[in-house]
């Protein structure tokens, strides 16, 4: 085989082998293969697409170039978010499923851009770990039956090369792409049943319901296909998950959730996710499920599941109780409305942009994070707001001037005017 004939059978939409895809894959992360010609095979498949069996191949292949993880657990559960803003569904769905009986064993990524990283709220609890060892991750997952720490260098190495390349060169935008480094990810950690979150919106990387509905049908057949028990659902990105952004205010919302103080889009879409992992993993069929889910809420069980999963993290259990232990921003700045008006919609996208100008996010994966940092949406879509009535409150630490943030939060507000005329 040789490299040269790889990149013109994809140029001509010619399908590759098995074999020749699992010698691509080995030889790019050996380092045998160079950018330059991976780039250029990238581009083909970007242009052309990949057949279902080469995408499976693709998947399998990086998944295998590196570790699988082997927890001495008999069965584990999880679910994977393509990515959003203010989705921390994670901290409420984990402890909930857990609390039903179901181990969920959870490694989550850092934030970058627009959307938020679970492990970066997990780090705004005081003293939080999330760099566990293995045998500590299996400890705690014996436990509690509930666990999210940082994904490890030693899964996936394939992925890791791949997706800095597809970033450096205009390759990102594939659905079969995007699918294999996911889905890799996913069956490297050797999960018995996945729920697949695949959003579509402005604040989300698909932005449209027709490409997330192809790459969610995509997901779950890859996912099928090596025998684990998979389901993905479309849910929308075109309005923040949950009133908060930012990371401290985002686990602030979470154990709100648990605690029962709060209910809404949030919460049913937890409870419709959490359903769904339970009905996978053989607990009954959705509406039995979804009532488990609801009575693990509701009687606190889901908030003791944290709780103790916080402590046994190294982090400040107490923040369960009393959310002002959370970090707190020492400013804030409060856009108003400046006439009545009907809130018609959001740029996801932007709001996720403006908690990032705050501090609550990174660019370049060495910025620093402020946890406090963040957005509270004081309306949805549908509200009818008087003038003076707030709009959102924008919170930082580290920007004392908001003028830039405000102006580009304002910006990502749709609305029309209700004022009625005045007649002289």
């Amino acid at each position: 085989m040789n490299i040269i004939d790889i990149i013109n059978k994809s140029k001509k939409a010619q399908e590759l082998s098995e074999e020749e895809i699992f010698w691509l894959v080995n030889g790019f992360t050996k380092g045998d293969i160079p950018d330059y010609q991976m780039s250029a095979w990238l581009m083909a498949v970007c242009l052309n697409g990949l057949t279902e069996k080469e995408t499976f191949a693709l998947t399998s292949a990086m998944r295998d170039s590196g570790d699988t993880l082997k927890l001495n657990i008999p069965f584990t559960a999880d679910k994977h978010s393509t990515g959003g803003v203010g989705d921390k569904t994670s901290l409420i769905i984990g402890p909930v499923v857990a609390a039903c009986g179901v181990c969920v064993a959870k490694m989550s990524g850092r934030g970058l851009g627009h959307t938020g990283g679970t492990i970066d709220k997990l780090e705004s609890i005081d003293g939080y770990r999330t760099d566990l060892s293995l045998d500590e991750f299996e400890s705690v997952l014996k436990e509690t039956g509930f666990s999210i720490i940082s994904q490890t260098g030693e899964l996936c190495p394939a992925d890791k090369k791949m997706y800095a390349l597809r970033n450096a060169t205009g390759t990102v935008d594939s659905i079969p792409l995007i699918c294999a480094s996911i889905m890799s990810k996913k069956l490297a950690t050797n999960t018995n049943c996945l729920v697949l979150d695949v959003k579509y919106g402005s604040g989300a990387f698909m932005k449209n319901k027709s490409d997330a509905e192809k790459l969610a049908k995509l997901m779950e057949k890859v996912g099928k296909s090596a025998g684990k028990k998979c389901k993905a659902v479309v849910t929308d990105m075109d309005s923040p998950l949950g009133r908060n952004i930012g990371n401290a205010l985002e686990v602030r919302e979470a154990v709100e959730i648990l605690q029962g103080r709060s209910k809404g889009k949030l919460y049913d879409i937890c409870i419709e996710l959490a359903a769904d992992m339970l009905e996978l993993a053989g607990k009954g069929n959705n509406g039995e499920c979804r009532r488990m889910a609801e009575e693990a809420v509701s009687s606190g069980k889901a908030l003791d599941i944290l709780r103790r999963t916080i402590k046994l993290h190294g982090g400040n259990e107490k923040i369960c109780d009393d959310t002002s232990l959370l970090p707190q921003p020492q400013l804030k700045y409060e856009i108003r409305a400046t006439k009545d008006m009907e809130i018609l919609g959001f740029n996801c996208e932007e709001l996720g942009m403006t908690s990032v100008l705050l501090g609550a996010g990174r660019l370049n994966k060495n910025d620093k994070i402020d946890m406090s940092a963040g957005i509270v949406m004081n309306c949805e879509i549908g509200d009818h707001l008087n003038a003076d009535d707030i709009i959102m409150t924008l919170y930082s630490t580290v920007c004392s001037d908001f003028s830039d943030a405000a102006v580009r939060a304002l910006n990502a507000v749709k609305f029309k005017i209700t004022e009625k005329p005045s007649y002289t």
